[in-house]
């Protein structure tokens, strides 16, 4: 049973162990970056389907950064030991549980009521959320000073910006054991209050919906758009940018945002990206979505 104790707040908090919860893109980024820095993980995903293909990823990811001389085949192979698959949930014990599941808060929400059965309240719960609000997520579920926002960008292994996110509930010494983590995985945090967005995708949402305006009125073509923004600058344009991330995830967040701004219009979806998202071109991770991407390792002309 779980201690009834809850966290020593007032106190410093060690995080020595993490499990990650969803084997997608995000999660799998978030899970090497731990194995890398030392950190024994376990990464779950309900589909055990996932797995493999998570395991592979990581294996890549890793192998890429040894073919750079950036860690050694004898580091690879750490890294790779301290992962643990699983399928189970029963078997996500850990002293940080990192959720990056479905953009939905009442999953979310589930999953750490589920989490805090079977872990001690000394368990830190936090959310890779991109948009919903800490405050919302903590609500509800035993000991809420313990559940912060870690909210970590795609590619997770690459960029090193990461939000550091305090609800009305989180304890101070919570999301300092977290800003101290992720310095520990050599990225760079950044504390933000519990507001929709919070600093990031507050500011960048007007790069997707902007854009998706001038294609939907037909200004000009998403490839110039595209080609446009990055001729000015930007490292990549909003349409190829959606692709990355996933045009799925990127509609729940707005679609979200445009609820917690009670609908300002600025924050409106777009119908365009709305019928990618019912077509299934969800981007890379599927094939397709404002562009066509080729399957892994097919043959370049």
């Amino acid at each position: 049973m779980p201690s009834p104790t809850p966290p020593a707040v007032n106190q410093p908090i060690s995080i020595e162990t993490v499990a990650i919860v969803g084997a997608g893109t995000m999660g799998l980024g978030i899970a090497q970056v731990c194995v890398q820095h030392g950190l024994p993980t376990i990464l779950f995903d309900i589909n055990a389907d996932m797995l493999p293909k998570a395991q592979q990823a990581i294996a890549a990811g890793l192998g890429k950064l040894v073919e750079k001389q950036k860690i050694s085949p004898a580091e690879r192979d750490a890294a790779l030991a301290r992962l643990t698959l699983t399928d189970q949930l029963a078997e996500v014990r850990a002293d940080l549980v990192v959720e990056a599941v479905v953009e939905r808060l009442d999953v979310k929400q589930q999953l750490f009521r589920q989490l805090a059965e079977q872990n001690p309240a000394t368990s830190i719960f936090a959310s890779n959320t991109s948009s919903l609000p800490i405050t919302r997520l903590a609500a509800g579920i035993p000991h809420p000073e313990r559940v912060v926002g870690m909210h970590f960008f795609n590619p997770a292994p690459i960029m090193k910006l990461v939000e550091v996110i305090s609800g009305v509930a989180t304890a101070p010494a919570v999301a300092d054991a977290v800003f101290a983590l992720a310095e520990r995985l050599g990225k760079r945090p950044v504390r933000a209050a519990d507001a929709p967005g919070f600093i990031v995708n507050r500011v960048a949402r007007h790069y997707y919906v902007e854009g998706l305006k001038l294609a939907e009125e037909q200004v000009a073509p998403l490839e110039v758009i595209d080609e446009l923004l990055e001729s000015a600058g930007f490292r990549m344009g909003p349409f190829r940018l959606m692709d990355l991330i996933g045009v799925d995830s990127n509609y729940l967040v707005t679609s979200a945002m445009f609820e917690a701004f009670h609908f300002d219009a600025k924050f409106r979806p777009s119908r365009l990206q709305q019928q990618k998202v019912d077509a299934g071109h969800h981007g890379r991770k599927s094939g397709r979505g404002f562009y066509e991407y080729p399957p892994a390792g097919a043959a370049k002309n």
